[in-house]
């Protein structure tokens, strides 16, 4: 039996990807750096951190950057793993329970459907693997192109994910929802999928990552993002989301609670496009919830709308600014790893 766990259960460590000077954030690295610099900081505060280097040269940057910085760097493990980019979140293991015991998948990533180079990224996980980076844990591949930011899962055996991300036929054009959601039955033990048809944010490059747009914060309690001004370009597609939220059941029969979340004021890069600034992007640890905001009016009532569907947990907000740069943010950077895996 397998299941894949809810990203609330126990984590042994999270995983970044770090950037470099080759990549697409190159041109932007010491603004991207510094938000690396302050996410390791509050992983290193609750669990262990695995960062992917570049090369031996790239792994003495980043220790040294970690330690000028002031973490913890006995809780930082440093691999070389060449990387295209910093989306450790895509291009990362997706971790199940099988018989209770941790088993890494290892998906085919090809670049969202092919926007960008990805033939270092679709390598990284059996590279650390290969270094032991993961203890015994076992990896499997999977035939199936698929990026951890598309799917949202409750632990109990309900995902959540878009059409519009899953059926891109830059992706897996052999299948259909039926077809997918019988391999996701067999992979991830799931009893059902939620799929949502609208949503997708401007910018956004992954055709509608669920990750942006609405999260399990519990298996009652999904968080979402709403957009209250008419005439703002998402007002229609976040409403009609709304409605298809609404008409959800939990696994008991019973509606979701949902919380919305603010949409940030519009955050434009220098040819004037809008960037896909979402709270919705946030990552749970143990103790904690890492928050992404942007320099926006709406951060405070992100972070007071969210507190309540983590209690006991810290909220930490990071700005992230830097990364949407490049059409992601907080949670696409990161990778959880549940616990028993290292």
């Amino acid at each position: 039996m397998q299941i894949l766990p809810a990203e609330w259960s126990p984590q042994s460590a999270v995983m970044l990807t770090w950037p470099h000077r080759h990549g697409p954030l190159g041109r932007i690295l010491e603004q991207v750096e510094a938000v690396f610099l302050s996410i390791a900081r509050a992983v290193t505060a609750h669990e262990p951190l695995i960062v992917s280097c570049l090369h031996e040269e790239h792994r003495d940057h980043v220790a040294g950057r970690l330690t000028t910085a002031g973490i913890d760097t006995g809780r930082v493990r440093l691999a070389i793993a060449p990387s295209n980019d910093v989306w450790a979140r895509d291009h990362g293991p997706i971790t199940v329970l099988r018989d209770g015991a941790p088993l890494l998948l290892d998906f085919a990533f090809n670049g969202w459907g092919r926007k960008y180079p990805y033939d270092l990224d679709n390598a990284l996980t059996r590279a650390l693997h290969g270094q032991g980076v993961f203890g015994a844990t076992p990896l499997e591949g999977v035939d199936l192109i698929l990026e951890g930011g598309s799917i949202e899962s409750d632990g109990q055996g309900t995902l959540l994910t878009t059409r519009h991300c899953l059926l891109n036929p830059q992706r897996n054009p052999e299948y259909d929802c039926v077809g997918l959601e019988g391999l996701f039955a067999q992979v991830f033990g799931s009893r059902r999928v939620l799929w949502l048809d609208h949503g997708e944010l401007e910018g956004d490059d992954t055709d509608g990552h669920i990750d942006t747009l609405a999260r399990f914060c519990d298996e009652h309690t999904i968080a979402y993002v709403r957009c209250d001004n008419p005439r703002d370009s998402h007002y229609a597609a976040l409403q009609e989301m709304e409605r298809e939220l609404r008409g959800f059941r939990d696994n008991d029969g019973r509606p979701y609670r949902l919380v919305p979340l603010p949409l940030p004021s519009p955050k434009l890069n220098e040819h004037g496009q809008r960037l896909p600034a979402t709270y919705a992007n946030f990552l749970i640890l143990n103790g904690a919830v890492l928050l992404p905001v942007y320099d926006d009016v709406m951060d405070g009532v992100a972070l007071e709308r969210l507190a309540p569907c983590f209690p006991g947990r810290e909220i930490i907000a990071i700005n992230c600014l830097p990364l949407i740069q490049q059409y992601g943010s907080l949670h696409c950077v990161t990778m959880q790893l549940p616990a028993g895996v290292v």
